[in-house]
Parts: C-alpha cells; sequence; structure tokens
C-alpha cells in the first residue's frame, strides 16, 4: 500500500479493510488505486485540566477576569451543551462537570448564590435525571435540582424574551432566566466547528422562531459548507442574532476543544490504520465481528450505547463571544483537518451506530439520511470530498426502526410526507408549520422525552445540500429496502455491486476514495 502519512492508496486488492457500521462491522476489499483518507492521531491533552480552567477563567480574552465580574446579590445562570455531544458519550467526569465544579466554587467564594443550571437543548429532547447526572455529576445534580437544574423549554411561552429582529428580520427569543441574568456562563463543547460561538445561546436557549430563522430549505442551500463558518449561511444568520443577544445580554463563553482520542482499548482498531495492525487488532476485530453478527440488533445497540470515549482536553478559552470562538475553531482544526488533493468521483464511507439525535435511542432511517447526506458529506472545507454529479456510497444496516418516545414526530414525517414528496422546498412550504405547531407534539417535546416536532424536517434539510450534488447515493446491504428507496437512495446487494453501479454512472476508471471514519475529521480538499 502506498502511504502519505493520512492518505494511503490500494495497491494490493486483496487487502482487508474495516468499516464500522451501525452496532457492527463489515470487512471488504478495495480496487487498486482507492484512496483512504484517515482521521489524524490523537493530540496531546492539556497535561492539568484543573489548572487550564482556572487559567482560563481568570485570563479571558477581551474581557475581565471571571473573578472581578463577580459580586454578592448577583443573578447568574450557567446553560452548557446537551447529550448530543460529544459522541460518543465522554468517560466521566465529563468536561462540563470539571468546568461547572470550578465555577460553583467561584461564585459560592465570591457570595453569589442566585444561581441556575440550564441545559441548552433547543429543540431537542430533554435530558434525563440520570443523564444529567452523568454529565454534571451527582454532586451537582442533587444540590441543584429540579428548581434550579433543568432543561430549557423552548415552549414555555411565559418564560421566553423576545429581544428583537435583525435586519433581515430574523427573530431572536431567548430563555428569560437567561435573558434576567447578570450574567450568562455559556460551557460549550466544540466537538466540530459547527457547534460553538453565537449559535451556543441564540439556538440552545432560543425557539423555534429563533431557530427556524436559518434551519432552512434555503440556507442549507447556500452554505457551501455547514462545518466551514465563514462560507455558511447557517453561521451568517446565527451571527446577526448573536449581535442582538450580546447588546441585551452579559455573557461569558467558556468553549473547550477535544483531541479524537474516541474509542477504549477494546475498540482500539478503530483508531488505526489497517496497515497498523498487530495480529492482536485483527483478532478483536473478528471477535467484535463475529458477536455483533450474532446478536441481534437491540443488544448490539445496548451494548455500543455502553462505549464511552476516553477523549482528553486539547484547549479551553473564555471570554468574548466571537474571539473565544476563532481560537476554539483555530484548535478544532488542529486536530481534524486533512488536506487532500482532488476530489473523488466515488466517495465510500462506513456511517457508525450514533448521532447527535440518537443518544441512548435507535438510528431511524430520517437520521441516518441526515449523518451521511447532511453530516459526513459535509466534512470538508474548500471543495466537498465527492465532484459534482459523482456518487456517494455509504454502508449502515439502515433499518426502519424508530424510537416511540424520542421521535414521534419522524414516524409520522416517515410514514406521512415522504410517501408524498421528498422535495425539501416543498416539505418546507406544505407542511412544516403543522407539526411546529401540532399540540401533541409540543406537549412531548414538554413533559415526555420527544425532539419537537419540527426537528423531522430540518434533518431532512440538512441532507438537501449533498443530495443535490451528487448523482446517487447507493446503500449497500440496507435491512430496509423500502426505507431506502423511500429516500431516495439506490440500493446494492455489496460493496463490489455498488461500486459497479457507480462506474455506470461516473465512468469505468473512476477516482474511489473512502472516507475512513469514525473518528471524525474534516478533509481540506484542494
Amino acid at each position: 500500500m502506498a502511504s502519505n502519512g493520512n492518505i494511503q492508496y490500494v495497491d494490493d486488492p486483496s487487502q482487508k479493510y474495516m468499516f464500522n457500521c451501525g452496532e457492527g462491522f463489515v470487512i471488504d476489499t478495495l480496487p487498486k488505486g482507492a484512496r483512504l483518507i484517515y482521521p489524524p492521531s490523537p493530540l496531546p491533552g492539556l497535561p492539568n485540566p484543573k489548572e487550564a480552567i482556572e487559567h482560563a477563567l481568570e485570563n479571558p480574552i477581551d474581557a475581565d477576569p471571571l473573578s472581578a465580574q463577580l459580586r454578592p446579590g448577583l443573578k447568574v445562570t450557567i446553560a452548557f451543551d446537551d447529550i448530543s455531544l460529544p459522541l460518543p458519550p465522554m468517560v466521566t467526569p465529563d468536561i462540563r462537570e470539571q468546568i461547572i465544579e470550578v465555577l460553583l466554587r467561584k461564585l459560592h467564594d465570591a457570595g453569589v448564590d442566585d444561581i441556575h443550571l440550564i441545559c441548552a437543548i433547543s429543540l431537542h429532547r430533554r435530558m434525563t435525571g440520570g443523564e444529567l447526572k452523568r454529565i454534571l455529576g451527582r454532586h451537582i445534580y442533587h444540590h441543584f435540582a429540579p428548581d434550579r437544574l433543568y432543561n430549557h423549554d423552548a415552549e414555555d411561552k411565559e418564560n421566553i424574551v423576545h429581544l428583537g429582529d435583525t435586519e433581515r428580520g430574523e427573530m431572536v427569543e431567548i430563555n428569560k432566566r437567561a435573558v434576567d441574568s447578570d450574567l450568562l456562563i455559556y460551557v460549550n463543547i466544540n466537538l466540530v466547528t459547527m457547534d460553538g460561538g453565537n449559535k451556543s445561546v441564540g439556538v440552545g436557549l432560543g425557539t423555534y422562531n429563533s431557530v427556524r430563522a436559518h434551519h432552512t430549505v434555503h440556507a442549507m442551500m447556500h452554505s457551501k459548507s455547514y462545518m466551514d463558518p465563514p462560507n455558511s449561511e447557517l453561521h451568517h444568520s446565527c451571527d446577526r442574532q448573536g449581535a442582538i443577544v450580546n447588546e441585551h445580554m452579559n455573557v461569558f463563553h467558556i468553549e473547550t476543544t477535544l483531541n479524537n482520542n474516541t474509542f477504549p482499548p477494546i475498540l482500539g482498531f478503530l483508531q488505526k490504520k489497517e496497515q497498523d495492525y498487530t495480529s492482536f487488532d485483527w483478532l478483536n476485530l473478528y471477535v467484535n465481528k463475529i458477536s455483533t453478527d450474532l446478536f441481534p440488533m437491540g443488544l448490539n445497540r445496548k451494548i455500543f450505547s455502553k462505549v464511552y470515549a476516553p477523549y482528553q482536553m486539547t484547549s479551553i478559552q473564555c471570554g468574548a463571544t466571537d474571539p473565544v470562538h476563532k481560537k476554539t475553531l483555530e484548535n478544532c482544526l488542529k486536530q481534524q483537518l486533512v488536506e487532500v488533493e482532488g476530489q473523488a468521483d466515488i466517495l465510500i464511507f462506513g456511517m457508525p451506530y450514533i448521532c447527535p439525535y440518537n443518544v441512548n435511542s435507535i438510528m431511524n432511517p430520517i437520521l441516518v439520511y441526515c449523518l451521511g447526506m447532511g453530516y459526513f458529506f459535509n466534512f470538508y472545507r474548500g471543495k466537498p470530498l465527492v465532484r459534482k454529479d459523482g456518487v456517494i456510497i455509504f454502508m449502515h444496516p439502515l433499518e426502519n426502526k424508530f424510537h416511540k418516545v424520542h421521535h414521534p414526530s419522524y414516524i409520522d414525517f416517515f410514514d406521512n410526507i415522504l410517501t408524498q414528496t421528498t422535495d425539501p422546498a416543498e416539505i418546507e412550504k406544505k407542511y412544516e408549520e403543522d407539526f411546529a405547531y401540532n399540540e401533541k407534539y409540543i406537549d412531548l417535546y414538554r413533559n415526555s422525552y420527544a425532539y419537537h416536532g419540527v426537528h423531522p424536517f430540518y434533518m431532512w434539510y440538512w441532507g438537501s445540500y449533498g443530495m443535490k450534488w451528487v448523482k446517487d447515493v447507493i446503500a449497500v446491504n440496507p435491512k430496509s429496502v423500502e426505507a431506502a428507496t423511500r429516500m431516495g437512495f439506490s440500493h446494492s446487494k455489496n460493496l463490489k455491486e455498488a461500486i459497479e453501479m457507480a462506474k455506470g454512472q461516473v465512468g469505468p476508471d473512476p477516482q474511489i476514495s473512502v472516507y475512513h471514519c469514525p473518528p471524525i475529521f474534516m478533509c481540506d480538499v484542494k
């Protein structure tokens, strides 16, 4: 195999390669000349995270030290990112717990006792008590829950404040407790470059009226990459909203980045290039594959949900929104960016068992669509990794299964909307508001553990740019051919057949690239 750092080319077509696909693994060969693109090796974590947290809080960017901002009688709210990141969930103690412990000590020492902790779920499902305990630790949870630790409620009209509209008419509605606070501290984990910045408060503590400003088909189709904020209409809209937030609120941002040390030792082969596998790695892979092939999918799902990532913090920066986020993005790219020369005619990837919206749940067909065509397609800056009118081949079990508690509106979207049309603009115009204002979905979002009724629409819009860019998307050996077909995918029995199908559309001698994920990373495509 020819090798160049994170880029390798197949010179032996009998060589076996591993694809992480859902709650299992596929081992297959690739044609000679295929280009494999691997994630960078994990960067070293900060040697003393507690010391780094202290230093960042007292040496913020374009802001006074945190201790200088505190005094008795202040009303302070700490907001934090929800369970949608990092993926997989990290080993304990979670970074959010470590940071918030330091914050609470500083607030206590300064005589601040009016403190609320809010999980910034936006339109995501509420986190359970057990999930909050895992992120924040039992001590913080039991000290503050339920009156002073709770999920944001985007449908609690009495506790939402309209801060104003941007010059383009984008509405800014924010959690009332956060607005009324003398100081809002936002604790963020920047897993990917799409996260953080002005998106944290405006989306995380916003409402449907706030989010609908940029979670639109127009914004998605005019964002060259969701992972490249300077070229993303989504982020431009969030920045306009953020200007209003920062005009009316005193926000102290805490942003962190992680290395990509994603898997525990039992799954350590997932962190390696196949050419670096030891005999034990191959044995470990085959044992895991045989086991997951034999076990029922439900059991595999339970096992994989207990996989916790030994991430390490690579940076922490605090202070004003924009300069903090600029530094955060630089640190995120240090870990994730891989330079790639030229686009592919055919792009292949396996999709894992987890995405931001199925933690402790099921990867339903809409989420498979979003993960592949919304996230994996957009893990680039410059140009898409696959050329215009190229073909994407993905491997995932693609079951026609839904979590009835977490994703009730997804079921109705899949069964009643996609059977009528898959056109995102038509779906947005004809059906979005019916789901967004549906009282049943609102009640389930507020009082159960359901994603907001409008959420599947946004997942569909998320994949719209990728679907328009390529000529075809081929699902390899889906368990539900019906689900693949309904979402506009072709399907094949195996990878070899998929490649032959793709050649028929892009030509007989294609450049084939494999995005070898996880761990996640970004391609800087020249």
